[in-house]
């Protein structure tokens, strides 16, 4: 993983714009994943094949799981903003309302109804430390954390009840165990379907 850092002050200005700017303008390799992390543009190199399934096998359940009566997207590669605290991340899976995306602007994190981080080796502590703060702080509802790096582990963990930064968790399971996600998501996932490198 690089990192270019860009000089601010408290964000939400002119200098959030230019990180933003800096952001969307970073010519990395494809595959990669570009996002701001407390105000630091960060490539992370393509993820694994056992990282992309387990994004893909999730988001085939999740389409099942999601209410008819909701316009909800589930979206890979979506840019989600915080700039209170100088952050863009680009979750492996978010579910976001559809009008959300249609209006021009970037989609705030406090818009997802869900999002997902599956762990990669290289950069595992964003997604359990930096990410979970970051998605707290913006109020989504569920973050589910796919961790198969965890001490050797493979871990899935459902945080939700986000308050002052802080989430409850809500479940955590081993890899091969079932999650249930909350309403109004209709899922019991079975973890042991999720690949362990």
């Amino acid at each position: 993983m690089s990192a270019l850092s860009v000089e601010s002050e408290p964000p939400g200005g002119s200098d959030w714009d230019e990180i933003v700017r800096v952001w969307e303008e970073t010519d990395a390799p494809e595959g990669s994943k570009v996002e701001i992390i407390e105000g630091v543009v960060t490539v992370s190199p393509p993820p694994s094949e056992e990282h992309n399934d387990t994004a893909e096998l999730l988001q085939e359940r999740l389409y099942g799981a999601i209410p008819a009566d909701c316009n909800w997207g589930i979206y890979q590669t979506l840019g989600l903003t915080l700039p209170e605290t100088s952050n863009v991340f680009v979750p492996d899976l978010c579910v976001v309302p559809r009008p959300a995306l249609r209006r021009g602007m970037p989609v705030h994190a406090s818009e997802a109804e869900l999002v997902v981080e599956v762990t990669s080796r290289s950069n595992a502590n964003h997604d359990r430390i930096k990410k979970t703060r970051g998605y707290a702080l913006a109020g989504v509802p569920l973050y589910l954390l796919l961790d198969p790096w965890h001490s050797g582990r493979p871990t899935a963990t459902l945080y939700g009840e986000p308050e002052n930064g802080t989430y409850r968790v809500l479940a955590s399971v081993e890899y091969g165990e079932e999650l249930a996600l909350p309403a109004p998501f209709k899922l019991v996932l079975d973890t042991g379907i999720f690949p362990v490198s």
